[in-house]
């Protein structure tokens, strides 16, 4: 008997600022790899933009694979992708079971579902809810057994199950990201989001949810912190070294420092087993949970790099956004790392709603006095979803009825995102070069990443400019 043929795939199309930050589709990997634990099935997947296909390209890769099921992720700005693609799908054989899914989704819920000729939509975790749905469609179920999704009737009304998708609350139970589908060297050859050293690396997730109650984040996974046990992480990256031959893990957490007591475990636990990798967060990590205990654990089993979120510099924009970082501590967790050898970049963002240029250039300022490498400035976004969407939908709605994600380019000031801070938009655009500049025109920093980059000075040069150019003059 012929095994039910599920092709998963992160959409997108591939834009001018490249692969710059594609990294393995975490996601997708997870859920093919939980599906092939639970039935016996055949899966495929896809990275769009880091594939660099069209819509119709994919499709017919879709044809070519013969697939039953089709599951599309997305975030938001490339969430219009969804409907063209699915259509094409229909077109070819409407009988195709699509399965929305992603980040998009978890923030809009069953909206994502009703302009797209698609027939579930699985907000939040994907594995428990995704398997369901497979076992409700093809074994003679019915959908509206499935806590949390969204799908569409036999008249094609878009119907939304009550409840919440399940979570998984054990983490450990989970099979390991299904790599072996993926063209994994093809992820070293590229920049990616941190510096470009000769790597060959995984993404990983450790724990899911965050506590904090940041008001521009994404709650995909919640707001109840759960993770995997140092056993596991360490069983995990042992097995990916022994059949990738990888050198360096980036663990792609929300919060992974949340829990002391586990980066200690780890720690010891990388020792003891002689597994030795490079340790990378660029996700980030919550720097003001950082002591020194931490950073000498963590530098004793290989970090070597990370972003630090500062966000802002403004303690009323931290409190008014539920940030709520403590600076001094971020300061101070940034300037021990980096004396222990860890690369910093920092990640900054300006355009807050009532963000004053005084408070623009005190991000700055507390930016370019720290001991990070590099720097990033980014434009303010409010996503659906979350607070800060919520927010600006009472205070500024005609700006933000204004707002185009498959238009916006978050990394540069040239973007089109409407400017909702308390400056006209030649002012913003001025804050944003001013921050570049007072960066990166110290020459102790510069110095400082000819020195502590392990990577060929031209190398290194070419990665600071491109970071600076973007800052600077957007993506020109």
């Amino acid at each position: 008997m012929r095994k039910l043929r599920v092709f998963l795939a992160n959409v997108g199309v591939w834009r001018k600022y490249g692969d710059f930050f594609v990294v393995p589709p975490l996601g997708i990997l997870s859920l093919a790899a939980y599906l092939r634990s639970k039935r016996d099935v055949e899966v495929q997947l896809a990275n769009q933009r880091f594939e660099k296909c069209s819509n119709e390209e994919l499709v017919q890769r879709i044809r070519d694979f013969s697939a039953d099921v089709v599951g599309l992720g997305s975030l938001t700005p490339t969430a219009w992708t969804f409907a063209p693609i699915a259509q094409l799908i229909k077109e070819w054989r409407p009988e195709t079971l699509i399965v929305l899914g992603g980040p998009h989704v978890s923030a809009v819920g069953a909206e994502a579902l009703r302009p797209v000729n698609a027939d579930v939509a699985i907000p939040g975790e994907g594995e428990w809810a995704f398997e369901h749905v497979l076992r409700e469609h093809f074994d003679g179920g019915n959908l509206d057994r499935v806590p949390g999704i969204a799908w569409r009737n036999g008249d094609g009304a878009v119907v939304q199950n009550p409840g919440a998708t399940a979570r998984v609350n054990d983490l450990d139970s989970l099979p390991f990201p299904a790599y072996d589908l993926l063209d994994l060297p093809s992820y070293w050859r590229t920049r990616g989001p941190l510096i470009p050293l000769k790597k060959r690396f995984i993404d990983l997730f450790t724990s899911r949810g965050c506590i904090y109650q940041c008001a521009y984040c994404h709650s995909a996974f919640g707001k109840v912190f759960r993770a995997c046990s140092a056993e596991r992480i360490a069983d995990e990256i042992a097995y990916f070294q022994r059949r990738y031959d990888i050198n360096e893990v980036h663990f792609s957490d929300d919060s992974f420092n949340l829990d002391e007591q586990r980066i200690f475990e780890l720690s010891d636990l990388l020792i003891r087993r002689n597994i030795r990798v490079r340790i990378c967060f660029p996700n980030g990590v919550r720097s003001d949970l950082l002591t020194e205990q931490t950073i000498d654990a963590l530098v004793a089993a290989g970090w070597c790099q990370a972003n630090f979120a500062l966000d802002t510099g403004s303690p009323r924009l931290q409190r008014m956004f539920g940030r709520n970082l403590d600076i001094p501590r971020f300061l101070k967790a940034v300037e021990y790392s980096t004396s222990k050898g860890v690369l910093a970049a920092g990640c900054n963002m300006l355009g807050f709603p009532t963000e004053t240029a005084e408070e623009m250039a005190e991000t700055a300022r507390v930016a370019s006095e720290s001991a990070l490498h590099f720097a990033a400035f980014l434009r303010v976004t409010p996503f659906p979803g979350t607070p800060l969407y919520t927010y600006l939908e009472k205070e500024q709605p005609e700006k933000l009825a204004q707002l185009r994600y498959e238009e916006a380019d978050i990394h540069s000031f040239r973007s089109s995102l409407p400017n909702f801070s308390a400056v006209p938009d030649d002012q913003l655009r001025g804050c944003f070069r001013r921050a570049a500049l007072r960066f990166y025109a110290r020459p102790k920093r510069i110095i400082r990443i000819l020195r502590d980059v392990p990577a060929p000075v031209r190398q290194t040069l070419g990665f600071a400019h491109m970071v600076a150019r973007r800052a600077l003059f957007g993506n020109r």
